[in-house]
């Protein structure tokens, strides 16, 4: 009875009416309810029964609004603990009950989209996460309104592509259900890669990440930081499952290579300390679209490490934009080169930095080491890499190096070099706690990594499962070989970063794909003119031509003269208008409404006579 209670509870409903009582519940008890709903959603996510749940019809089509399965559980694992942490955190930091409640639908949404089991219901909470979180995004007002409307623009387009995919899926295949097979190939898998790739911010598709979220309210960023990506990668991996053989597989696994690189790159550029980590949200969807990409094409290694990374890349991409914002929070500078010394004045949010940086660079004993290692692994040709890998494989090495020599510059610049110039206090016990819950975290999964495994789909019972201690296996994540990798990266990183620190500050590029803002400004607003002027054109034309076929059908005589006038070898005699010149005009005795409505009824009939 306790299970099919379980499998009734929709978490997105109940993280959807925890946001409705944020706005009417006193402010302590209303963030309460909504760390709650999360908790909740952990619970479920943990011990809900696999298999379809709700499923029924809705306009005549199958739907499967509640599915899960080991790949759904986990993403709901982590979705729910972020959101225990980062309602904590709101609350800290000030964030209104507005922003708080419309995070939660956002929550609720990216939630719904995890547990969908058919595309029916996963474009619908595709296109309510685009609009809550674009929501997120105006409410702080500011330049976040401009970034919002461009950040809609993205998103609106990839939310029509997606569309457009999952509609063609449907003609191929008769069915919105998800089957093992993902998108049908063909039309569908390309409209859907392209669509996705925009919320997984695909190198060209990308620029909307360091635009929105380095504006909105620090708390804003936390939860933006995670739902709408993560969530993505998960569904991109939905429409490639492992085995299913997508010749869109090599490209995919290649474009998260060369993402992880050009994320990286640019992260090193910023000035902007959240710039800096939306650059990285880039990279490290480079190694979960990498993973996606080689699971397709039949690695279960790779997909079990596309998902640990992504559950991982939950809890500490969120831990780094916490300690950030508190940095922002407490010294109001967002230019990390304009900081120095903190640790002193901010040992607690120093700790949580450190925390994360170590995660996401992927230092042993941390969870980013052992779920980046097993797409190492699944990547390198001398593991279980196909050949064709050898150059994802260096692309991937390239943007650990890249994000290692990011979060040493960060990391030196804000809390160790030189003397502080501010004197602040620390973090707050909300802060505090949140940050260090996700930052126990990381260091629990990557310790006890036997419990990132257990979690991790498609490595249970395969012949390269990860061995507990005791056991035999070469791809075992603290064996001597994997802990020489580790080191080797980060001395290459840690020397690299000693030779270009100083010219490294003194760059100041500008991502290259940023000119997609100004081209699609001028383009729409010279498109815009064109189309206007060239109606306009049209209209003055159409009206001059209806006004002199009615003034020559009033005036026949005058009519024929003028035209004769124009021909040569012909006289025409001066003629006095009947009417003494007065201008004809038109009576209209019916209104508009009766006009069109008539209008309407001929063409019905014309329509209907040429049909039948």
């Amino acid at each position: 009875m306790e299970l099919e209670a379980l499998s009734l509870a929709y978490p997105p409903l109940i993280v959807f009416a925890a946001a409705v009582l944020v706005l009417v519940l006193p402010r302590i008890a209303g963030f309460t309810v909504g760390a709650l709903s999360l908790a909740a959603v952990l619970a479920i996510s943990l011990v809900a029964p696999e298999g379809q749940h709700l499923a029924g019809t809705f306009l005549g089509f199958e739907v499967v609004p509640y599915y899960v399965d080991d790949f759904s559980r986990m993403v709901g694992l982590g979705l729910g603990f972020l959101g225990i942490c980062s309602v904590v955190y709101a609350y800290s930091s000030e964030a209104s009950e507005t922003v708080v409640a419309l995070a939660l639908v956002y929550v609720a949404s990216s939630i719904g989209a995890a547990f969908a089991g058919d595309w029916l219901v996963l474009l619908f909470m595709w296109e309510l996460m685009a609009v809550t979180s674009t929501l997120v995004v105006w409410h702080y007002g500011g330049e976040a309104v401009r970034a919002g409307f461009r950040y809609a623009l993205f998103h609106g387009t990839g939310g029509v592509l997606v569309m457009m995919a999952i509609a063609a899926h449907y003609v191929q295949t008769g069915t919105f259900v998800y089957t093992e097979a993902g998108i049908a190939d063909g039309i569908p898998a390309l409209l859907a890669v392209l669509g996705m790739g925009v919320n997984v911010a695909f190198i060209g598709f990308h620029t909307w990440l360091p635009d929105t979220y380095p504006r909105p309210h620090i708390a804003a960023s936390v939860f933006l930081s995670v739902y709408t990506t993560k969530t993505s990668a998960f569904v991109l991996y939905r429409a490639f499952p492992v085995d299913a053989g997508s010749e869109l597989g090599i490209y995919i696994a290649y474009m998260g290579g060369l993402m992880a690189v050009y994320g990286a790159t640019f992260a090193l550029l910023q000035h902007d300390m959240r710039a800096l980590l939306s650059y990285h949200i880039q990279a490290q969807l480079g190694y979960i679209v990498a993973g996606i990409g080689m699971a397709t094409l039949g690695s279960d290694l790779a997909a079990a490490g596309a998902m640990s990374h992504l559950f991982n890349n939950v809890l500490f991409k969120s831990l780094l934009f916490m300690a950030v914002g508190v940095v922002i929070y407490r010294t109001g500078e967002e230019d990390l080169y304009k900081l120095g010394g903190l640790w002193r004045e901010m040992p607690l949010t120093a700790i949580g930095f450190g925390l994360g940086a170590l995660s996401i660079t992927a230092i042993p004993g941390f969870n980013g080491y052992v779920s980046k290692g097993m797409l190492f692994d699944a990547a390198d040709p001398h593991y279980y890499g196909q050949p064709e890998y050898q150059a994802l494989y260096w692309l991937l090495w390239i943007g650990a190096i890249g994000t290692l020599l990011s979060f040493i510059k960060l990391g030196y610049y804000v809390f160790f070099h030189g003397e502080s110039d501010y004197e602040v206090a620390d973090a707050k016990p909300g802060q505090t706690v949140a940050m260090l819950g996700l930052g126990g975290a990381c260091l629990l999964f990557g310790v006890w990594w036997q419990g990132l495994a257990d979690l991790a789909p498609t490595i249970h019972g395969a012949d390269f499962a990860f061995s507990y201690y005791g056991g035999e296996s070469h791809l075992h994540p603290y064996s001597p070989g994997h802990l020489q990798t580790a080191g080797i990266l980060t001395g290459v990183a840690a020397v690299t970063f000693v030779v270009v620190r100083k010219p490294l500050s003194k760059l100041d590029l500008g991502d290259p794909a940023m000119v997609v803002y100004p081209a699609t400004y001028y383009g729409s607003r010279w498109t815009m003119v064109a189309v206007t002027e060239t109606y306009a054109a049209v209209d003055a034309a159409v009206v001059g031509a209806v006004k002199r076929c009615y003034w020559a059908g009033n005036n026949p005589v005058l009519a024929v003269d003028a035209a004769a006038r124009r021909l040569p070898l012909v006289d025409v005699d001066e003629r006095q208008p009947t009417d003494g010149g007065r201008p004809s005009t038109i009576h209209l005795r019916a209104s508009i409404g009766t006009s069109v409505l008539l209008l309407t009824l001929v063409l019905t009939v014309i329509l209907w006579l040429l049909v039948v």
